[in-house]
């Protein structure tokens, strides 16, 4: 029987069709999922000859691609996730002055990498022919064209390091997924005998008898553990639609909320102590989290010239929503803001039902994020195995992963610094670090003015001071609270605005670090 033995060409355009499926929740052609994890296609450049596409043609214009609205839509929709209900804690963590004005300078600063790393592909893609370059054969190719003959016998690492960070990041995101539903899912089915239609009271009431949130993070994990079974990505872009319309119901009505009434500001202070400013900065960097899907838009616009005037504009629309929704967040909660915003809301069966609208987004988004870990692990571990023994791998893998974020979510004590300790080590590695490093690697010996130097330098040294900053004062915080339980278990009184004053039964383990 003939084996299947596609041209180069055709392996580049699959895995250019997988890879933009894989950013924008869009159903790829229906053989390509399987049939790109068997295939292996060469990475780097063929010395002394050129692959079989034509010349420049990654460079021309598409004619059957996405157009401007879907992909400004695609830009928005890709940076707005659980990072976003964190801001007003981290506003908390800066100031009320100092930081909305820091997120506005990372937030431009993010802007402007996003910006060099559709730069930096392009720039490869005309020079070798290739139709499309993900972030890892980017950095790659960057290291190649560097002037240092030790980076470019290494040049490998530089894919292998931009994918250690995607698997870090989108499990970090999954951890945060789980904290995020238990905590929720607590607060709701706690306090829904006390739940009422009056939205605006402040009347007092005892909770039913609490269960361990560590339960509840267990709880969810047999709805879980199929969604990360399906492999269809049709099936999968159906589970984003409907997440994004419970997202966008539930952030309508917490914006509803956070405009009524707002307190006196006065009390807030202006600047934050500058030890807590590390954890605001993880947790920005982790709100902006759509850096992966730029270079699978680009390279599916129908009139690529127009990307840039889209990416900016959308970003900007971005950086909007998070500047007031962050600022909104705090100056309506000031000291009591939670981890996430939702758990300010209060008991009233209006915004529970934001609560239970968000918790069934993030459900639908979990598959989702963690398609990209597990299309990198899972056929890793399925080329080591006989065939006879795939299929059971591959689901064992798939649940061993989905058990594993569990596992972190039980063992970290806090939200919130899950979120500033994910966007710390890999976010502001993949936004900050990594994109000025390679406009460097990649038009070095081709000449740079020493200001464009200066300034990827600066960016990138900035990026890895907040990366050491943030990752030590997550970590010093996360290891003060391990005398605590993970998740906090409400006892006696709750205040129907807002806060748990939370109490441990004696009878529970803790945890030491």
């Amino acid at each position: 029987m003939a084996a299947h033995n596609p041209s180069y060409t055709q392996c580049l355009e699959l895995k250019s069709e997988v890879s933009t499926c894989l950013s924008l929740r869009v159903p790829p052609p229906a053989d390509c999922l399987w049939t790109v994890q068997l295939k292996e296609y060469p990475t780097s450049p063929r010395r002394g000859g050129s692959n079989s596409s034509t010349p420049g043609s990654s460079c021309q214009e598409g004619t059957n691609g996405i157009s401007w609205l879907q992909t400004l839509i695609h830009v928005v929709k890709g940076n707005i996730g659980t990072g976003l209900l964190g801001l007003p804690l981290a506003m908390k963590n800066a100031g009320i002055v100092l930081g909305p004005l820091s997120l506005l300078a990372i937030g431009l600063l993010a802007v402007h990498c996003m910006g060099v790393l559709v730069k930096c592909a392009r720039h490869f893609c005309c020079r070798l022919s290739k139709p499309f370059m993900d972030y890892g054969d980017a950095m790659m190719h960057a290291l190649e064209a560097s002037p240092c003959a030790w980076l470019q016998d290494h040049a490998r690492w530089g894919r292998y390091i931009v994918l250690f960070f995607l698997i870090v990041d989108q499990l970090g995101f999954c951890c945060v997924f789980l904290m995020f539903l238990a905590d929720n899912l607590k607060q709701v089915i706690e306090t829904a005998n006390g739940t009422t239609a009056n939205c605006q009271g402040r009347g007092v009431m005892t909770p039913t008898p609490t269960v361990d949130a560590r339960i509840y993070a267990v709880s969810v994990l047999p709805f879980l553990v199929p969604l990360v079974y399906v492999r269809n990505l049709r099936a999968l872009s159906t589970f984003s639609a409907l997440a994004n319309v419970l997202m966008l119901g539930s952030l309508v009505l917490i914006f509803q909320h956070l405009l009524q009434e707002i307190p006196d500001p006065s009390s807030l202070p202006l600047v934050a102590n500058w030890k807590t400013y590390p954890l605001f900065f993880g947790t920005v960097v982790f709100a902006f989290e759509g850096i992966g899907v730029v270079l699978p838009l680009e390279n599916k616009m129908q009139h690529r010239t127009q990307f840039p005037l889209v990416l900016y504009g959308g970003m900007f629309m971005i950086i909007i929503l998070h500047i007031s929704f962050g600022a909104l967040g705090y100056l309506k909660f000031g000291a009591t803001t939670q981890a996430s915003i939702t758990l300010n809301l209060p008991n009233c069966w209006l915004y529970q039902s934001v609560k239970l609208l968000y918790l069934g987004g993030i459900c639908l988004t979990y598959p989702l994020q963690f398609y990209v870990p597990a299309e990198i692990i899972v056929p890793f571990a399925v080329s080591r195995v006989p065939n006879c023994w795939a299929f059971a791998v591959d689901l064992g893998v798939r649940t061993a992963l989905v058990c594993l974020t569990c596992i972190l979510a039980i063992l970290v004590p806090r939200l919130d610094l899950v979120l500033s300790l994910v966007g710390s080590v890999s976010s502001s590695a993949l936004a900050l670090i990594i994109p000025p490093l390679l406009e460097i690697s990649t038009f070095y010996s081709q000449g740079m003015s020493p200001l464009t130097i200066a300034k990827d330098a600066l960016i990138s040294i900035v990026g890895f001071v907040g990366f050491m900053a943030g990752t030590y004062q997550a970590l010093t915080e996360l290891i003060k609270s391990g005398d605590s339980l993970p998740f906090p278990n409400a006892t006696g009184t709750l205040d129907q605005s807002p806060i748990f004053n939370s109490t441990l039964p004696s009878s529970l383990p803790k945890l030491t670090f």
